[in-house]
């Protein structure tokens, strides 16, 4: 290996990161985007101006973070330059492929855990090719890996899951009682004071969290703030509640700013904390580079300078937030991943994009069974003025229900309060969580305490959960995996080696593009049963039928392409066509559900036509037509006998 090519890997580095830098906040974006978007604060355009500023904001204080991609995993004194330039390339490349794959499907993971275990695999491999090499005994390699780190991170995954879901249900439970789903008058009454605590949190975490790695930030006041930590809230709950009761003695919804506050935090926090994730590994191949070049033998020297402390450039970070704000404004995967925890923490009931599997009705009878022993224990006196104060029917209507949030802005608040409290209380005594774990829980944690998860909705919504913290645990054993095997390919085959990961992660990528443009017009499709923004029963009535037709249409063309493929003997197109049929069954659900919304509606209104219309969902299903055909024949044979009597 000459220094040409140590050049080369740096330069294809620099470039990944670039990419990386892209998928990261795609999947990312979700952390703080969540509640403001799915509570519709501002428009689409003023949250993601918020969120803009949030970043370029945070990326400025993260020049303390990027030692873990330097030193934090793996001993640097260990390995010469082009070991270093070996697991830094692995890393890079599994990391846009993975990152990448969860944002095709919108499931949000962490970027953290992926660039750790990353690291840790690429790193365990190259020490076990060097002992190898060496005829070294395989025991020694406990001298290369900080294993610690995964061992803490691991702890981060499954304290984040527990604790942040039971805070966020708890903290949105009491909220929800104090206030109830009608907290127009509630709010004015003592708002104020519940502000000031939320942006108490809010605020206190952007010190703790976003700016301790800022470079005005001295070790003097970081001491300073954790020893006045009371006062700090204190301070900041005084000015938060006087400046909310005057806004809402304005007649100002003070629960916006909250909501808008807290975006800027996270966005600001992730900006501060992630950024490490995708531009660490690249810098530390660059910082690495420069040492080597800087000795006699630059392919031999061992990294240990690596270990020193480097100031990043802050041209170098600001060229990183501007390409992560691109990013927000441009990318559809980074709305693909919003959507799926919008969808699993929706108020109202709608298209489940996950099925029911065994795991979660198990667990749904399990919590209903545990519900109703504590209902047996619980006064009906205190039962009956909870379920009056939690009744979600108590919401105001809107006066365009086609523009009606996923959730209020009284749970946005809570879901921004709650994460910014257990990162900050995490942060301050060092335990290891993980921010996207927070939100997502935390999320998770608010819905179900606003009984978002009803009888129709919980086995589908737990369904979601459970994938997305299946897939938080297959993001460690796939980085650690792929970024192992990715090492040995480099290690042994080298600049061809490389230039064959770069071909299998360019021909990944695209078909994950591909695959995920197919899923967008699918879902563009789904949308046309979309009866949400329908309250008149007649036109919901007209709409359903046009559902109708529209599915009609789609079987037609699937019968046609089966009974094409069966002709033809073509086992693989039959195979896509059973995959069609579930997609078919799934849009017949949806019209099932929105005619119950119909029969509500007429039957609201009083109209006497319900019980024609509702034989329309026996139609939809199988056996159902079958059974309404026979007795629609019936039905006409008796009608033609009628008839003859009748002259």
């Amino acid at each position: 290996m000459s220094t040409e090519f140590l050049l080369v890997g740096v330069g294809i580095l620099v470039i990944i990161a670039v990419f990386d830098i892209m998928v990261g906040v795609s999947n990312d974006a979700v952390n703080f985007l969540n509640s403001s978007i799915g509570s519709r604060v501002a428009p689409r355009a003023v949250i993601m101006v918020i969120a803009s500023l949030g970043i370029m904001a945070g990326v400025t204080f993260s020049s303390g973070m990027m030692e873990v991609a330097r030193k934090g995993i793996f001993h640097p004194q260990l390995f010469t330059m082009p070991e270093l330039l070996t697991i830094f390339l692995a890393v890079m490349i599994t990391d846009i492929i993975l990152l990448d794959l969860f944002n095709t499907y919108g499931l949000p993971t962490s970027t953290t855990v992926s660039i750790v275990f990353e690291l840790l695999g690429a790193a365990v491999a190259v020490s076990l090719l060097k002992i190898i090499q060496a005829g070294a005994d395989l025991t020694t390699i406990v001298e290369y890996i900080n294993s610690a780190k995964a061992i803490t991170i691991i702890m981060g995954i499954l304290l984040s899951v527990a604790i942040s879901f039971v805070c966020g249900a708890a903290v949105q439970f009491f909220t929800r009682l104090l206030f109830t789903f009608d907290y127009r008058q509630r709010i004015r009454r003592y708002g104020a004071l519940w502000g000031g605590l939320a942006l108490s949190s809010i605020t206190y975490f952007i010190l703790i969290k976003g700016a301790k790695g800022a470079s005005f930030m001295t070790s003097r006041n970081v001491e300073w703030i954790n020893a006045n930590t009371l006062l700090l809230l204190l301070i900041i709950f005084t000015a938060s509640a006087v400046l909310l009761q005057i806004l809402q003695m304005m007649h100002f919804n003070i629960l916006k700013p909250i909501v808008l506050i807290g975006t800027f935090a996270l966005a600001m926090a992730f900006a501060a904390n992630d950024l490490v994730n995708f531009i660490g590994v690249p810098l530390a191949g660059l910082h690495a580079y420069r040492a080597a070049m800087a000795t006699a033998d630059p392919l031999t020297v061992t990294m240990g300078a690596l270990a020193a402390k480097v100031q990043t450039e802050t041209l170098y970070l600001l060229l990183a937030g501007v390409i992560m704000v691109v990013t927000l404004w441009l990318s559809k995967k980074a709305r693909t991943v919003t959507e799926t925890e919008i969808g699993l923490s929706q108020q109202e009931e709608g298209s489940e994009r996950f099925e029911s599997i065994f795991l979660s009705r198990s667990i749904v009878r399990l919590v209903l069974h545990l519900f109703d022993t504590v209902r047996v224990i619980v006064p009906k006196g205190v039962r009956a003025l909870v379920s009056r104060r939690l009744n979600p029917e108590a919401a105001p209507a809107l006066i365009d229900p086609g523009k009606k949030p996923s959730f209020d802005l009284l749970r946005a608040s809570v879901n921004l309060m709650v994460a910014s409290a257990v990162v900050s209380y995490a942060t301050a005594y060092k335990l290891p969580l993980s921010t996207t774990y927070v939100t997502f829980m935390v999320a998770m944690g608010t819905s179900f305490a606003d009984q978002a998860w009803g009888r129709e909705t919980a086995v589908y919504r737990i369904t979601g959960v459970l994938t997305v913290i299946g897939g938080w645990f297959l993001t460690a054993l796939i980085a650690f995996t792929f970024a192992g095997l990715f090492a040995a390919v480099i290690f042994y085959g080298e600049g061809f080696g490389v230039l064959l990961l770069l071909a299998l992660a360019g021909a990944l990528i695209w078909n994950a593009h591909r695959r995920h443009r197919t899923m967008a017009e699918e879902t563009l499709k789904e949308k046309v049963f979309n009866l949400k923004s329908v309250e008149d029963p007649l036109k919901s009535v007209e709409t359903t039928f046009e559902h109708m037709s529209f599915l009609l249409k789609e079987i037609r063309e699937s019968l046609d392409a089966t009974l094409e493929a069966l002709f033809r003997q073509r086992i693989d197109l039959l195979r896509v066509r059973r995959k069609r049929l579930s997609k078919i069954q799934q849009w017949s659900n949806i019209i099932s559900a929105n005619i119950f919304k119909t029969m509500r509606l007429i039957d609201q209104k009083g109209l006497t036509v319900s019980h024609r219309y509702a034989q329309t969902i026996r139609r939809l299903q199988p056996q159902g037509a079958a059974q309404a055909a026979e007795q629609d024949s019936a039905m006409v044979e008796h009608h033609q006998r009628q008839h003859l009597q009748d002259h």
